[in-house]
């Protein structure tokens, strides 16, 4: 009998991280939930991965410290002997303008979001002898300026830059490694920026320039992670899958900002069916 397959989401307690270990554990896949501090809502992911039919285990670790990635992959090391897949979930910043931005939340922004997945990589890999799946999860950030965001923005643009080299590294070795950059995802951080950022523009004006028309969902997220450490997504590595209804795409003049009759063109379409 082959041996279950395994994955490793980190701040997969709650939001995307644990509607993605819900998916692949409908698909037979363990999954190891990490979490900081909330043991009873890890507890309850993981019952939950149970009922969807597989199991796993939790693992509390702040990967925010060196010592809590080593914490989480060596309680994975004493569960498995090897993994199938890594994704780097978990993420945290200050929302601040850049001359508002103090040495510690440098600090934090970078412990939090590009030392963590380049610590995990590492251990990771080393699990991974015949091949494995890498994703780290980022945002629009990384490619578009707005307010607040400098920090979260740039250590996600650092998190897609190493999916580039470490896609070319590991590549030899039979890892795949890229990245699910998400736009609008309607997700409790999402709630935080909008309502709780002092001074933040209405949520309804940015949805708006989104061609969609509407916030993603977290399951958007999770299908595009699930879709790249899928067997079908073998031969694609170093690369960066948007989810954001079109967001990136556009430009000003917005489509929302014209009036009729150019704005009809996009409200009410008409089509020459004559051939």
């Amino acid at each position: 009998m082959n041996a279950p397959r395994v994955a490793v989401i980190t701040g997969s307690s709650r939001g995307i991280g644990k509607v993605l270990a819900l998916r692949l554990a409908r698909r037979g896949v363990e999954v190891v939930v990490n979490y900081k501090a909330n043991a009873e809502l890890a507890e309850q992911t993981l019952e939950e991965v149970r009922a969807a039919g597989s199991d796993g285990l939790t693992v509390q670790a702040d990967i925010e410290t060196v010592e809590g990635v080593e914490a989480l992959f060596d309680s994975v090391t004493e569960h498995y002997p090897r993994i199938d897949a890594f994704v780097s979930n978990a993420a945290a910043s200050a929302f601040k303008a850049i001359d508002a931005i103090k040495p510690h939340h440098i600090e934090r922004s970078f412990d939090m979001n590009v030392r963590p997945f380049i610590l995990g990589t590492q251990r990771a890999v080393r699990l991974m002898p015949d091949g494995g799946r890498i994703v780290v999860v980022t945002s629009y950030g990384s490619s578009r300026a707005f307010p607040t965001y400098a920090l979260l923005g740039a250590a996600k643009a650092a998190d897609e830059a190493l999916v580039r080299y470490m896609a070319t590294e590991y590549g030899p070795r039979g890892v795949t490694v890229n990245a699910v950059n998400g736009g609008l995802i309607d997700t409790d951080s999402l709630d935080f920026f909008y309502h709780r950022v002092p001074g933040m523009a209405p949520m309804e004006s940015v949805i708006e320039k989104i061609p969609l028309r509407r916030p993603g969902k977290a399951e958007d997220m999770a299908a595009a992670v699930d879709f790249l450490l899928s067997q079908d997504a073998g031969y694609i590595s170093g690369q960066v899958i948007h989810v954001d209804g079109g967001l990136t795409v556009v430009a000003p003049p917005y489509w929302s900002d014209t009036s009729s009759p150019l704005r009809d063109a996009v409200e009410r379409p008409s089509y020459d069916t004559q051939r």
